[in-house]
C-alpha cells in the first residue's frame, strides 16, 4: 500500500514538472516568435547615466550595441555630451515651450520617439548616478514621453555585485516616470576585465546570455505595447 502511494506520489510530481517546463518552453517561444515576427524594427534609446573621466558605461553601451544593434534602431542619449546643468527649470514649466533650452527639446523629441529604453547604470553610494536622475528630472513623469513604453535596466560596477544595489531606486524612478520596467535585468560585475574597449566579452559567458534574456522580455513588451497603442492609444496617467 505505501509502495504504490509513493509509486503514485512520484509519478504525479513527474507529470507535474513536465507541465511546468512544457508551459514555460511554449512561452519562452511564443515570446521569441513575437519579436521576430512583428516586422517593423523597434526604436531603442540606449540612456547612459555618469559623466566622469574614465567611466566604464561606454564598454557596456557598446557590448549593447555589438549584441542588439542589428535588431533595434538604437539611438545613444549621453549625459556626458549633453553636458546638462542641474534642474534649474524641467522642460513642462515652460509657459512657452519655445523657451526652452534647444537640448531639451532635443532630449524629449528623442524621448517621444522611443519605443522602448535601455538604461545603462552604474551605483553611485547604492543609488542613481546624479547625472541620470538629473536628466529624468528635467522631464515630466506620465503618458506624454514614458507611459505605456518598457524600459530595461543593465547595471554595472568594478565590483562584485554589477551595480545591484543602483537598480532598486532606478526601478522606483522608472516606475514613477510612468515607463513599465520589465523584471529581467543584466548585471555586470568587474566591468573593467569583462568587456575590452570595444565592448567585447572578456570571459564572463553569462553577460550574453543575461542580455538575451533581458531582450526577449523588453522585445515582447515593446511590441505588444506598440500595437495596442495603435488600436486603442493610450489613457492620460
Amino acid at each position: 500500500m505505501i509502495r504504490h502511494w509513493l509509486v503514485h506520489n512520484w509519478f504525479h510530481h513527474i507529470l507535474v514538472t513536465v507541465g511546468i517546463l512544457a508551459v514555460f518552453g511554449a512561452y519562452k517561444v511564443t515570446l521569441q516568435r513575437m519579436g521576430s515576427q512583428a516586422g517593423e524594427v523597434l526604436k531603442l534609446l540606449v540612456v547612459m547615466s555618469t559623466t566622469r573621466e574614465g567611466r566604464m558605461g561606454s564598454r557596456v553601451v557598446k557590448f549593447i550595441q555589438n549584441e542588439l544593434g542589428a535588431k533595434y534602431d538604437i539611438t545613444i542619449l549621453d549625459p556626458k555630451e549633453l553636458d546638462l546643468p542641474l534642474v534649474r527649470m524641467p522642460i513642462h514649466h515652460y509657459d512657452d515651450r519655445t523657451q526652452a533650452p534647444q537640448v531639451l527639446l532635443d532630449i524629449e523629441a528623442k524621448l517621444k520617439a522611443a519605443e522602448a529604453f535601455l538604461f545603462v547604470t552604474a551605483e553611485y553610494n547604492g543609488s542613481v548616478p546624479p547625472a541620470l536622475s538629473s536628466l529624468l528630472d528635467h522631464f515630466p513623469p506620465g503618458h506624454t514621453l514614458f507611459g505605456y513604453k518598457p524600459s530595461g535596466i543593465v547595471s554595472y560596477s568594478m565590483g562584485s555585485f554589477g551595480g545591484m544595489m543602483g537598480t532598486v531606486p532606478l526601478r522606483q524612478l522608472l516606475n514613477a516616470m510612468g515607463t513599465v520596467a520589465v523584471p529581467e535585468s543584466v548585471h555586470v560585475p568587474q566591468v573593467h576585465s569583462s568587456l575590452d574597449e570595444d565592448g567585447k566579452v572578456q570571459g564572463n559567458d553569462h553577460l550574453k546570455s543575461g542580455l538575451e534574456s533581458l531582450d526577449t522580455q523588453l522585445g515582447w513588451y515593446a511590441h505588444s505595447m506598440k500595437e495596442y497603442r495603435k488600436i486603442h492609444g493610450v489613457p492620460k496617467l
